[in-house]
């Protein structure tokens, strides 16, 4: 039987920790309501072109992050937003139970095993 009370502790917990991390990345856009990344600050003048490209390097990866990061948190807030419906835990594509070890992994999950592609 779907526990609802741990999938949502689960869930709240996970948005928690996503949240914390991407505030260490980046911050909140008031305009967009969009996270955008912000270069790691610098307390040294950067010395030549391996220092820029290292430091564009390390802005490009933590943009990669943030990108990742705030999908699995949509995913998570959509989850949560979705919880006391009859539908969550249900299959999008087949409608059927998602397994409860796929649901324990991933209780953001959508689908089934079968359709974890689609």
């Amino acid at each position: 039987m779907l526990d609802k009370k741990k999938i949502k502790e689960k869930l709240e917990t996970e948005r928690d920790t996503l949240l914390e991390q991407m505030k260490g990345m980046g911050k909140l856009s008031e305009e967009t309501g969009e996270w955008e990344t912000i270069p790691e600050e610098q307390n040294f003048p950067e010395a030549d072109e391996n220092d820029k490209a290292d430091r564009f390097e390390d802005f490009e990866a933590r943009s990669s992050m943030m990108k990742a990061l705030g999908l699995r948190l949509n995913n998570i807030l959509k989850a949560l937003k979705g919880l006391n419906r009859e539908s969550f835990g249900r299959c999008e594509v087949c409608k059927k139970d998602i397994e409860m070890t796929r649901l324990e992994v991933n209780p953001a999950a959508r689908t089934c095993k079968k359709h974890l592609e689609s």
